[in-house]
């Protein structure tokens, strides 16, 4: 993929962020998703024993995705700065330690409660004990996605995508900030998220996830026109998915998930989610319906949180719609 050109200066628009996730039978917002191993050792985790986290995370190896994802999940643990501190001085060369302290820096640092600049240095104290690994990076990332400039927004991005080019949270990250940057007066659904957005997905194998990402890039981009009031807050009601390219992509992607689901893909839940959103709101029930079926309890608060809407309410409306409830 070429680089993409620098950032017009564009405001920064700071609105629902991406990845959260709600247990539907419960109310509690749950980011493993149905990584039962996951959920076991951050139990574990938040009593204190880490023992099970890095076993965990061991036999986690280099499939990237699942590392990441299952980093920011622990990370996101009230307690996981000490634990992780704890564990490295336990074992100072400690990789899978250095990223989790990393991580969990960042996450504090973007409800601020940490100083950016301690946890950007542990990303790269991170980075350095494992070169070859793109999660110090994700942190990186995720931290200059909201506070960074846009140069670092690239930067970050440009060293995950050089260790793992298909890197599923690095690219829904850079959509997310890309899908602010004003339009420049030019078609509604002529915009630069959605032409990176596309250009991935015709990049990647067949078979990847990133083919989603032109649905994704909709919804950031919904996300920011509804945020400044260009858009209505009902997203079934903006008329956004109804035009000739979204029309498109929507086909384009369900038939995707038609051909290649991956049910083993950490972030599944994700995709599965953008697509039942985007189907809902361009009046396609019958082809939500089937989206509601794979997604069952673990409903994501983004992008059925956008325009300020309660995304439990949202999602359950949409879902009960698509069903015939």
């Amino acid at each position: 993929m070429p680089p993409s050109p620098p950032l017009l200066g564009a405001r920064r628009v700071l609105t629902d962020q991406s990845g959260d996730t709600a247990s539907d039978d419960s109310g509690a917002f749950d980011d493993a998703f149905d990584d039962a191993e996951l959920r076991t050792a951050r139990a574990a985790f938040t009593q204190g024993r880490r023992q099970a986290a890095r076993s965990l995370l061991r036999h986690t190896g280099d499939d990237w995705d699942r590392r990441g994802h299952r980093l920011t999940v622990l990370a996101g643990e009230p307690y996981a700065v000490a634990w992780a501190r704890d564990w490295l001085h336990a074992e100072p060369g400690s990789a899978d330690a250095a990223a989790l302290y990393a991580l969990a820096l960042v996450r504090r640092a973007l409800r601020d409660k940490e100083d950016p600049g301690r946890a950007r240095e542990a990303c790269a104290t991170a980075a350095a004990l494992a070169p070859e690994d793109p999660t110090p990076w994700l942190g990186s990332l995720l931290l200059a996605r909201t506070l960074g400039p846009e140069r670092e927004v690239f930067a970050a991005f440009a060293e995950l995508r050089r260790r793992h080019p298909e890197h599923h949270h690095a690219h829904h990250l850079l959509l997310a900030r890309l899908a602010e940057r004003p339009a420049g007066g030019r078609a509604a659904e002529d915009h630069e998220a959605y032409d990176l957005a596309e250009l991935a997905a015709a990049e990647a194998p067949a078979d990847s996830p990133l083919a989603v990402l032109p649905v994704v890039a909709y919804a950031e981009r919904y996300r920011v026109l509804a945020a400044t009031g260009l858009a209505p807050a009902d997203p079934a009601a903006s008329g956004h998915w109804s035009g000739p390219r979204a029309r498109r992509i929507l086909r384009s992607c369900f038939d995707w998930w038609l051909e290649w689901e991956h049910d083993e893909h950490p972030r599944r839940h994700i995709d599965l989610n953008h697509l039942a959103f985007a189907l809902s709101c361009a009046g396609r029930p019958a082809e939500a319906a089937a989206l509601f079926r794979r997604i069952g309890r673990h409903a994501t608060r983004a992008p059925w949180s956008y325009a300020r809407r309660d995304p439990r309410t949202a999602f359950r409306t949409a879902r009960a719609h698509a069903l015939g409830h």
